[in-house]
């Protein structure tokens, strides 16, 4: 592992690592222990008890947070006539169909944050796979970015609010950013349980044993705080 630097060691030193904490307390600890001089993310770690080779144990999906994520959200919309019309009156920062998919094709230009995409452009927006893919940016209907017109001003909204898309990664884990540590603690335990809530009623049905293995919350610089897991899965979505 790469050597820390100085004020992470010295944070280090003010909780104890091993020690199990309850989900307020780990938030808490993390506002405290964020020293970087930018407002830092505050993201959850889970280690999950599924086989990410069995597509059934595949877990895959979008959260609206409700205490939305603190940053500014640009949003591409791959529609065209009534559909494009419709996703920039609702504030797309770019729409477009064969027109995007070239530019992005050809330039690589990707200035936006999330993608939408109507039902009947997914066969043109295919061809983006393979840039799109990569970054998580490739609209799909689990993730609540393939949707057909009439629901793109809808789509938009919750994208601009905060809707966060998460994917389980090769070794099972699960990665999602939950706002900002300029955040108060009680937003932030509200995207916590809004996370925590989600991935208990995603639990694939073949999934034996323990389902949640290892908790962590951490921001961007700061040392990660190991959370109780069985607390966390038994706290109310506020």
């Amino acid at each position: 592992m790469p050597k820390r630097g100085k004020n992470y060691q010295n944070k280090v030193q003010e909780f104890e690592r091993e020690k199990l904490y309850t989900p307020q307390e780990a938030i808490s600890l993390v506002k405290k222990l964020a020293y970087a001089k930018f407002d830092e993310t505050v993201e959850v770690h889970m280690r999950l008890g599924i086989d990410p080779r069995q597509a059934d144990q595949q877990l895959r999906g979008s959260i609206l947070m409700p205490a939305g994520l603190g940053k500014t959200i640009r949003i591409a919309v791959f529609a065209e006539g009534e559909d494009a019309r419709l996703a920039q009156e609702a504030g797309a920062d770019l729409v477009g169909s064969d027109d995007l998919i070239e530019r992005i094709q050809t330039e690589g230009a990707i200035e936006f944050d999330v993608a939408i995409a109507t039902p009947n452009l997914m066969g043109k927006v295919g061809r983006l796979g393979r840039v799109l893919g990569p970054r998580g940016l490739m609209p799909n209907p689990k993730t609540g970015t393939v949707v057909p017109g009439q629901d793109l001003p809808r789509a938009i909204e919750e994208a601009r609010a905060g809707r966060v898309e998460y994917r389980n990664d090769k070794t099972g884990n699960l990665h999602v950013p939950i706002g900002k540590v300029s955040f108060s603690e009680e937003d932030l335990l509200r995207n916590f349980s809004a996370l925590l809530d989600t991935v208990r009623r995603e639990r694939p049905s073949t999934v034996k044993g323990t389902y949640l293995r290892r908790l962590v919350v951490t921001s961007t610089m700061g040392p990660g705080i190991r959370v109780d897991a069985t607390a966390a899965l038994a706290i109310e979505t506020v």
